[in-house]
């Protein structure tokens, strides 16, 4: 079972797969050798979506600062620029902070758009050498969305089916379909989040998960803030995007402050999420929900419900949270998270899918409902494809994080009006969702090769 904190975990932007993962897979490597201090030279090689799209989506920084032993979680943003611009002028590295090397990116960074590797669209290749240049050690990894990495020597443990069942029999509700999670919630006459709370409290306290949960709560909160009230004018790259949650902020609050009664609801939720995607597409500290391209989806959808909804508490945070992670996790284990594999469909309509069902469970519908809203939630993202005007994600990963919140929202409302039943299940759209990731032309796979990418003419500064 995949755990609510590796589904949403604390980052920096702009990309769960093409920043946080690399960055992830980089430290990993150097941390499992055996002496670090006999490497002179570190050969990286991106394939795929990492080749064609890694320098809009800071895959060359988050190489570097992994290399560096820097974790997404705990870096901090604001001093990114400063640490790349001292490696790119020094020609130099301190792998794991312990043991500095001459680095020049422009050799030892390979960005390689004539392969892509078998597993999985977003592979890399590391390779450390000694004095002599010699191999010391080679291995590789592939980030497989949502900030979520594994190598080579993890696929083919996972591939050997009878481990994977006896590791999963120590939860007590483990599931691997919609079907099967609303089964257990029947049984034990309790909610979705309930089966989360249960199988998450085999590894911690509920204190724990808890204070874990309200945590992850409140980076989305503060990512908000920070979002809408940034004084710069322009996002990096050579779009120059206008950052517009600010201007969009001080019209609303110039009605009033949020609240049941304001005029302009919609543009409240609207500006939640461009904030959020704002502060990723700038480096800032976000929450992957489930992906970084998406995360302004679920904490638009989660403040909506704190500020226009009513009868909130930490409690009812808690449970959203937890339903919205049940939710991404039959994606994660039935499809991929990933845009580089499904396109947007993976990132934006999997957010929307979490955040719907994740709304209609806090707002007092059934499991059914729950269940009914999600399934909504992706249905009318099927087939959205994933293409980065400029390898960015800005245009218009900004804008559909808006268009996904509406829409989880508007999935809510459906399936509370209804009775949970519904012709097409959860589990129907998620195998529909897999099938069209599969059959979509990899232009339209996070490699800005293709649709919006190719259609909208950038003049290279």
């Amino acid at each position: 079972m995949i755990s609510i904190f590796e589904l949403f975990s604390i980052g920096i932007g702009p990309s769960s797969s093409h920043t946080v993962g690399p960055m992830r897979a980089a430290r990993d490597f150097l941390v499992n050798l055996d002496d670090l201090h006999a490497i002179a030279r570190v050969e990286t090689t991106l394939y795929g979506s990492l080749a064609f799209t890694g320098h809009g989506h800071g895959t060359d920084k988050a190489i570097f600062l992994g290399l560096m032993g820097e974790r997404p979680e705990a870096v901090d943003p604001s001093a990114v620029a400063d640490i790349i611009h001292h490696i790119i002028h020094s020609q130099s590295l301190k792998l794991l902070g312990k043991h500095e090397i001459h680095y020049a990116p422009s050799t030892d960074l390979i960005f390689n758009q004539d392969e892509i590797l078998s597993y999985h669209s977003n592979g890399m290749r590391f390779i450390a050498f000694d004095k002599a240049g010699e191999k010391i050690k080679e291995a590789v990894y592939f980030s497989i969305g949502g900030g979520f990495i594994v190598n080579e020597a993890e696929i083919n443990e996972q591939k050997k089916e009878v481990a994977a069942e006896q590791k999963e029999l120590i939860f007590p509700y483990a599931f691997n379909s919609a079907a099967e999670l609303i089964k257990h919630a029947e049984k034990n006459k309790c909610s979705i989040a309930d089966i989360m709370m249960a199988n998450e409290k085999c590894h911690r306290s509920e204190k724990e998960i808890k204070d874990g949960i309200l945590k992850i709560a409140s980076v989305m909160r503060n990512c908000i803030i920070r979002g809408c009230e940034s004084t710069e004018a322009y996002l990096p790259g050579k779009l120059k995007v206008n950052r517009r949650a600010p201007e969009i902020y001080k019209k609303l609050i110039a009605q009033g402050k949020p609240n049941p009664k304001h005029p302009d609801v919609l543009n409240w939720i609207n500006i939640f999420a461009l904030a959020v995607n704002e502060e990723n597409a700038a480096g800032g500290r976000v929450v992957t929900a489930p992906t970084n391209g998406a995360a302004g989806i679920i904490p638009a959808v989660m403040r909506y419900y704190e500020l226009f909804c009513g009868g909130v508490s930490d409690d009812k945070i808690v449970e959203y949270l937890l339903t919205a992670a049940s939710i991404g996790i039959l994606y994660k284990k039935n499809a991929s998270i990933s845009g580089a594999e499904m396109g947007c469909q993976g990132e934006v309509g999997v957010a929307c899918s979490m955040a719907a069902g994740a709304l209609t469970a806090v707002l007092g519908g059934s499991i059914y409902q729950v269940e009914n809203a999600a399934e909504i939630g992706m249905e009318h993202n099927l087939g959205l494809t994933c293409d980065p005007v400029g390898g960015l994600v800005q245009i218009p990963c900004i804008e559909r994080n808006a268009m996904g919140a509406i829409k989880a929202v508007n999935a809510t409302q459906l399936a509370l009006v209804g009775d949970g039943q519904h012709k097409v299940s959860l589990d129907m759209v998620i195998d529909t969702m897999r099938e069209i990731g599969q059959n979509m032309n990899s232009i339209y796979k996070e490699t800005s090769k293709g649709g919006l990418a190719v259609a909208v003419n950038i003049t290279e500064c």
